[in-house]
């Protein structure tokens, strides 16, 4: 004898939402018991219950509502949904979906990719996006009597989106910036080098050193550099013994355009103190120390190099691109001032600026 279908069968493996409908006091509801429902409600709900994909059914004139598994991490922490008109679940974009349901009442589906939202599932306004189908759902007879509302949020898909243009927006911007430095930078080598064996070793350098930089920035995605970091790659190369060049300063970010700059500018330094200053003889010496304020504050910011041991200072007949590069560039993109102090007892390089004037660049079109 086969045994006799219980009013519920179609719940089965419905899931927790499953379980839900079928405990819901739903006499109290215009659908009114479980037992009396229709057989197209039944079997919409069954394989709506039935389905991983999120789903929400809208029963009826009042728009009732009941829902799968997969759309209950769409409601957050409002109230409970189920057995509730879907204005009421959703009063802050009703607006917005009247329409749309009313069409699909009347008999025709409507899709949205990536709709904007604006929600409040957390006790807050949230902006959304959602791609969605709104479809009518008929009885037997073909009469309309519900929509059944196929969805998933697109929130995460739509930030990356805007995030990753707004990347590629960026590095546009920073490749133009680091493009027109090198050619700069190789114009004004090669045009103030002696020889052109001279000029493509110093042109091979400073390129190195942009290369170490940008090295740097790549690990942080250019949203900035540490100052130290920048400092030691600059300096690493030209192999100075321990003792002979002293690094002092507190850890603070630079934007990346000063990350790249005083990289040059440290280049720069640490090749004339070779090749003409403090670290051209035995005794020489070099400290460079930097002095921080508050982060975005209009507290000052320092940074000091100075010669001690070196041969007699004598100031250069002309200004080559190394000087005009620690002096006139390095000010204009710190947004401070830099000085040269040829004194005859060591050389001394001053930078100062304002610590509001280092925060990494947020708005790429600036």
């Amino acid at each position: 004898m086969v045994p006799a279908r219980v009013s519920d069968d179609f719940l089965t493996g419905g899931g927790v939402m499953g379980a839900a409908i079928r405990e819901h006091d739903w006499a109290n509801t215009p659908l009114g018991p479980l037992a009396d429902w229709p057989t197209a409600l039944k079997v919409t709900v069954g394989l709506m219950v039935n389905s991983r994909f999120p789903k929400c059914l809208f029963w009826g004139p009042e728009l009732i509502s009941l829902y799968n598994d997969g759309y209950r991490p769409l409601l957050g922490t409002k109230p409970e949904a189920l057995g509730r008109p879907v204005g009421e679940v959703w009063p802050e974009v009703w607006d917005e979906l009247r329409p749309v349901a009313e069409k699909a009442m009347a008999g025709e589906a409507s899709y949205f990719e990536d709709m904007p939202l604006v929600l409040e599932r957390f006790g807050r306004p949230e902006q959304t996006w959602f791609t969605f189908c709104y479809s009518p759902v008929r009885d037997e007879t073909g009469v309309v009597v519900g929509v059944i509302d196929t969805v998933i949020e697109t929130t995460g898909k739509v930030k990356a989106e805007r995030d990753a243009r707004l990347l590629n927006a960026e590095l546009a911007h920073r490749m133009k910036n680091v493009m027109a430095m090198v050619s700069a930078v190789a114009s004004q080598t090669f045009r103030s080098a002696p020889t052109l064996q001279a000029a493509q070793a110093t042109f091979s350098e400073r390129i190195a050193t942009l290369g170490q930089a940008h090295d740097i920035l790549t690990q942080s995605s250019w949203s900035g550099a540490p100052i130290g970091e920048v400092i030691r790659s600059a300096l690493a190369p030209h192999g100075v013994a321990e003792g002979r060049l002293v690094v002092s300063g507190p850890a603070i970010e630079l934007g990346a355009d000063h990350a790249l700059t005083l990289a040059l500018a440290i280049n720069e330094l640490i090749t004339n103190a070779i090749k003409y200053g403090a670290l051209s003889v035995e005794g020489g010496r070099v400290a460079l120390s930097w002095q921080a304020g508050l982060g975005g504050s209009e507290e000052p910011f320092r940074l000091e190099w100075v010669e001690h041991g070196g041969p007699p200072v004598k100031a250069p007949s002309r200004a080559g691109f190394g000087s005009r590069l620690i002096e006139r560039v390095a000010a204009q993109k710190f947004g401070g001032e830099a000085t040269l102090d040829y004194a005859p007892e060591g050389f001394r390089y001053r930078l100062a600026t304002t610590m509001d004037k280092l925060l990494p660049r947020e708005n790429p079109s600036t």
